[in-house]
């Protein structure tokens, strides 16, 4: 197939630190290259990827202080792939409903994977507006405030096992990982932490968004020589982070999408202690590979039965479920469904060594197309 990857631009692809959607999104890239298909990811100038990259910003926009307005880019990238959809036997979208406007000028089969939150009040009137859109959710729970969209098919993130090395034996700390947020709760892992009395290692981005939250609440409560707070880590340093770790705290006060750093940890071996939010029960199993709590009391209690979860049960459950493959394996069946009717709406719910390469960066100026794919 001739794949066109419209990817996100705040962070590269795949990220240098912190960054969910666009770690995704080179898994799934490379992968599919992999396979034998014809991949083109849009994308920052910075990206690695094995397919071919097509960008009009030079660098990701975190990175970039010069970027005043974060959608001048955006809007130019999605322009480019319409402009050349007729080279595509389909576009697969990560960048929400920027896209949807133009989904009805152009023939060529298009689904968006929403990576976000969907609970939203505003979004409705966007999807009643655009109904037809073909969707793929992140995970069931994801989908619900949304019920009655076009959802083509739910694939769950996956994980390259490679990155991440199984250690069988519990560490004497526990870890959050991801950013620090009203939302994400690490002052309730903090809490956690002080009354078992064990260090808790953060290693957890903070946004500018975020930034008042984190002075007036979280930064007090870092005077503890239980608490370190290590800041953002790349992948290489994760599977030490994580396989070292007693457990993943992951006290979430929100519906998460799917929660990457959950399979990250298992990926491991290590146990996951969540709060029941959002995707949590799909990605944890209870008493198996972690425990799912539903107040601060039960996490205190699960963290005292963390010895009965076998971590190589951690690691077999996110290679089934997980893992790159099982994520491109859905993808591909995704794409084929809607090869076959792309104008039709069915329901399809599917569970579900990484090489960077370097392939040349074409940059293209507004307004131009950028060279042919086929016969490359």
């Amino acid at each position: 197939m001739r794949i066109a990857q419209l990817a996100p631009l705040f962070e590269s692809v795949p990220p240098k630190l912190y960054g969910g959607t666009e770690r995704v999104v080179s898994y799934l890239t490379d992968e599919l290259v992999r396979r034998g298909h014809e991949v083109t990811l849009f994308a920052s100038g910075d990206s690695v990827t094995l397919a071919k990259l097509v960008s009009l910003c030079p660098t990701s926009i975190r990175t970039n202080p010069t970027i005043l307005d974060p959608y001048v880019h955006l809007i130019g990238q999605i322009g480019l792939a319409f402009d050349n959809a007729g080279e595509f036997d389909l576009i697969h979208s990560h960048v929400d409903y920027f896209t949807y406007p133009l989904l009805r000028y152009t023939n060529t089969p298009t689904v968006t994977t929403l990576h976000g939150r969907l609970d939203l009040p505003e979004l409705q009137s966007v999807y009643s507006v655009y109904p037809e859109v073909n969707l793929i959710s992140i995970s069931n729970s994801q989908r619900l405030p949304l019920a009655n969209a076009h959802w083509l098919a739910t694939v769950y993130n996956g994980v390259p096992m490679e990155d991440f090395r199984l250690q069988t034996r519990p560490g004497d700390y526990l870890a959050f990982l991801g950013r620090i947020a009203p939302e994400k709760q690490v002052d309730v892992a903090i809490d956690v932490a002080k009354r078992v009395g064990m260090k808790l290692k953060i290693a957890a981005k903070v946004d500018k968004v975020d930034r008042e939250y984190f002075e007036a609440v979280i930064k007090p409560k870092l005077d503890d020589p239980l608490i370190e707070h290590i800041g953002e880590i790349d992948q290489k340093a994760k599977s030490d982070f994580l396989g070292g770790a007693y457990a993943l705290i992951f006290p979430i006060n929100w519906p998460e999408p799917f929660g990457l750093a959950m399979t990250e940890a298992m990926a491991c071996g290590t146990p996951v202690v969540a709060m029941r939010r959002g995707s949590v029960p799909e990605v944890v199993k209870h008493g198996k590979t972690g425990f799912i709590c539903d107040t601060v009391d039960d996490i205190l209690d699960s963290l005292k039965k963390i010895d009965t979860i076998d971590r190589r049960d951690c690691r077999q459950h996110v290679e089934e479920r997980f893992s790159v493959r099982a994520m491109v394996d859905a993808y591909e069946a995704a794409y084929r469904k809607l090869l076959a009717s792309p104008l039709t709406a069915s329901p399809l719910s599917i569970d579900g060594g990484t090489r960077i390469g370097h392939n040349p960066i074409v940059q293209v100026k507004p307004g131009r197309r950028f060279p042919p794919i086929r016969g490359e």
